[in-house]
């Protein structure tokens, strides 16, 4: 930190000797039944909080039933314990690791609260502050602190609390925005120099580092991105160093923020409000990270009534708010805070950034989370959220979905679409069993098919991009369980000709029990293709192929159709061209396939591939064989 700061603290201390009285003449003035605010997090004063118990300890009856209140302790939070139970009772905004078990067995206290909204039970009263414990920055030369690494709830706790007692401590960045109070206004101050408590998640396991590479394909250069904390949320942001112009409005703030910043991905030069600025309201990270953010005028911290407000949050535009769950059920609905009558976490800020991005134009919502949990004994997504579950996220705050096997984008869905689409994303090892549940629930249909096993295994490798030769640029993946609705879209975008081509049936109708048999498919006897024109809220099918293996001959029966309104953009050579190339990597010598004579379209697909094609007619139809030796 820069040393004039030292002088110019020694100058207040010398005009402000009052404020500097000893620390049993500071507790003392601690009324029997206060509210006790603590700073959160890593800004907690450590020395202060320990120093307050141990005046409590020393002093029997001069502090009785107090009341610890703080969003979320990263300390050691002795007031916890049960042998202060009737000198302190722990209120928590937020669940942390070391107040869970107090929390769960009744020794303390959770509110639930969506975060933006605490300024505003302390203004108006209903939880009256009366002391505020804070650390602080060393002064200026005006005589103002800096709150530093958290802003959130406290600049609110210290405007509407009698005393406000501060550790002031050296360590502490001096970090822009509303984080200043004077030095006049704070009643009493303690000096203590000691290192700020740091967070630093586990490094990313390549289930994490899978689902940021998920997340990374959703987030498009120029979006603004606010993401929630621990090792998973840090994998999405790592994924994230290829992008362009991102912004930042959060409430968390962490090193691999910075990291982004100093690649120069985050810039934040398209955010509609605070352009420039990257805007935080506290911060969870390691020195490195505070030495970043020391009077840096490129970050700015918040109160949490403005980085939370949803309203706030919607005015940029492409707001994407990225958060983590515990557990989602087949209709949609997340908790982030509970397993069942236990409590874990809190409602936190998800809500409120998630809500605020909805509003964004061209905002989207992320949630994510392992498939399983237990070390893989329990799925994550259920077919209902466990009894006594708190719902942190209603079916109508999320966009898109993502665990490690996928991506499901159920806005806007019905509750059969979403069932299925979540199903597809979950462990295949529960897949099986969520869709016996999901018949039983009647969420989706009663006879809806499946494959377990590997057969049923669905292969993400394969999916890829292609441009077709008028630049029209394709997303090629296997169809999924959940793709009913697109085969459907796609078969009935053909005309009553190009149906009866393809299907060489009289027959028009593709009802759920034909769309089935494309949809639930062994994939280690076929193989069916979608061509998508990918927009930011829906695919669009632009075409399918299909190949139907025969082990005998080392051949397979291919076919393929194009929507009507995409003829003679190439897509049909595109399909059949990645079905060559796939089929050849499996050691398959060759194609057949049956073509009407009158399907001179898809005719002349194959004949612009196989120039060596083999034909022999029957009963209108052709018969082809298509060797994979006659292409280059």
């Amino acid at each position: 930190m820069d040393r004039r700061r030292g002088d110019y603290y020694q100058m207040w201390k010398d005009r402000f000797r009052e404020k500097f009285a000893t620390e049993d003449e500071i507790f003392s003035k601690i009324r029997r039944g206060d509210r006790i605010f603590v700073s959160t997090a890593c800004g907690e004063p450590q020395y202060l909080v320990r120093s307050i118990v141990e005046y409590a300890e020393s002093h029997p009856k001069a502090i009785v039933d107090a009341e610890m209140m703080q969003v979320w302790t990263l300390g050691v939070a002795p007031y916890t314990d049960q042998k202060f139970g009737n000198i302190f009772r722990h209120n928590s905004f937020f669940v942390g690791d070391n107040t869970r078990e107090s929390v769960n067995s009744g020794l303390a206290d959770y509110t639930p609260i969506f975060l933006s909204r605490i300024p505003q039970l302390f203004r108006n009263k209903m939880i009256p502050i009366d002391v505020a414990l804070i650390q602080t920055s060393l002064p200026d030369q005006n005589g103002y602190l800096s709150l530093g690494v958290s802003v959130d709830i406290c600049m609110e706790a210290i405007e509407n609390a009698s005393l406000v007692i501060a550790q002031v401590n050296p360590r502490m960045p001096r970090v822009h925005g509303d984080t200043f109070l004077h030095i006049k206004d704070i009643n009493y101050i303690i000096d203590h120099d000691e290192e700020l408590l740091e967070y630093n998640p586990a490094v990313p396991d390549e289930i994490a580092k899978q689902i940021g590479r998920y997340v990374a394909s959703i987030v498009d250069d120029g979006d603004t991105i606010q993401v929630g904390y621990g090792s998973m949320p840090n994998a999405i942001i790592t994924s994230l160093g290829e992008k362009n112009n991102l912004g930042i409005h959060t409430e968390l703030f962490s090193q691999f923020m910075v990291d982004l910043i100093k690649k120069g991905v985050v810039d934040n030069s398209r955010k509609n409000i605070d352009r420039g600025k990257t805007v935080a309201s506290f911060c969870m990270g390691v020195k490195e990270t505070y030495q970043f953010i020391d009077d840096n005028p490129f970050v700015e911290f918040k109160r949490i009534n403005y980085t939370n407000n949803p309203l706030i949050i919607a005015q940029n535009s492409n707001m994407t708010a990225i958060n983590a769950a515990l557990q989602i059920d087949l209709t949609g609905q997340a908790t982030a805070e509970s397993i069942g009558s236990q409590f874990f976490s809190g409602i936190g800020g998800s809500a409120d950034f998630m809500r605020g991005a909805m509003f964004s134009p061209n905002g989207k919502t992320i949630l994510v989370l392992q498939s399983t949990a237990r070390g893989g004994e329990v799925s994550r997504i259920v077919p209902l959220l466990d009894p006594g579950t708190g719902v942190t996220l209603n079916r109508g705050d999320i966009n898109y979905v993502v665990t490690e096997f996928g991506i499901a984008y159920i806005h806007g869905k019905n509750i059969r679409e979403r069932a299925m689409d979540l199903i597809a994303i979950a462990h295949p090892k529960f897949r099986p069993g969520l869709i016996e549940e999901a018949k039983r629930l009647k969420l989706i249909y009663k006879d809806q098919a499946f494959i377990p096993g590997k057969r049923g295994e669905y292969p993400e490798h394969l999916s890829t991009y292609r441009t077709t030769r008028d630049g029209t640029l394709l997303k090629i993946r296997p169809v999924n369980i959940n793709d009913e609705t697109i085969i459907k879209d796609l078969f009935y975008s053909l005309s009553d000709q190009s149906f009866q081509r393809r299907f060489m049936s009289t027959r028009l109708d593709m009802t759920h029990e034909r769309r089935q048999e494309f949809v639930v498919i062994d994939y280690t006897k076929e193989l069916v293709l979608l061509a998508l024109v990918v927009t930011p809220h829906k695919e669009i099918p632009a075409g399918m192929g299909q190949m139907i293996k025969d082990e005998k001959s080392h051949t397979a029966e291919v076919a393929f159709a194009v929507s009507d309104s995409m003829h003679n953009r190439g897509i049909g050579s595109e399909l059949l061209g990645y079905l060559i190339l796939l089929a050849k990597r499996e050691g398959l010598l060759g194609f057949t396939a049956e073509v009407l004579i009158e399907n001179r379209p898809m005719l002349h697909v194959f004949e612009k591939m196989f120039p060596n094609i083999e034909k022999k007619m029957e009963e209108g139809v052709y018969e082809l064989v298509l060797r994979f030796s006659d292409v280059s």
